[in-house]
């Protein structure tokens, strides 16, 4: 859902994949349009890619997009970008409770929360199409694996002859060549 929607490094806004080529790849801008080059100096992630740190453990962006979307009931964030710190912060207390307070900075906050500003404006979260897709990829996973038990031969193990040991000649002064003088 995510993996073609971009974040990069120096721009504000979110970008979707158009091309690639052998030294760049080619953004649209979600909000204007606008396509560029995006070079291969410059830091681009995926939106697929990025998690949130909790205490316990990361959770990926695609959750904290989908549990924002129950609290405003699909619709966009009722935090602007005017808002205090203070506000974001509590905000964001109630999306994810155990966000790990020490490596999660208000700019990262502000920044998620736009983005989910950006992808709801644009109807990019469609979180039931996701449980769908999960359900029928687990579904195929599970055929999958069936068919591949029910095609592979059953494999039937044989031993190897076993290996005598032979001693090797013994070697003494008498069998030896002698030198010659």
């Amino acid at each position: 859902m995510l993996n073609d929607i971009l974040a990069v490094s120096g721009q504000s806004g979110l970008f979707k994949l158009i091309a690639k080529n052998a030294n760049s790849i080619i953004v649209e801008s979600l909000e204007t349009g606008k396509r560029f080059p995006v070079y291969q100096t410059t830091k681009v992630s995926t939106l697929g890619d990025i998690a949130i740190f909790t205490i316990d453990t990361e959770v990926p962006l695609t959750d904290v997009f989908e549990k924002i979307s129950k609290i405003e009931n699909k619709a966009a964030c009722s935090i602007g970008k005017g808002a205090s710190n203070d506000e974001v912060k509590e905000y964001f207390e109630d999306v994810l409770p155990n966000y790990d307070k020490e490596r999660v900075y208000v700019s990262d906050m502000k920044k998620v929360l736009s983005w989910y500003t950006i992808l709801q404006g644009k109807e990019m979260l469609d979180f039931e199409k996701k449980e769908e897709v999960a359900a029928e990829n687990t579904e195929q996973v599970k055929a999958e694996t069936k068919a591949k038990v029910a095609a592979k031969p059953k494999q039937t193990v044989t031993k190897a002859p076993k290996m005598t040991k032979t001693a090797a000649p013994k070697v003494t002064q008498k069998s030896m060549p002698r030198k010659a003088q």
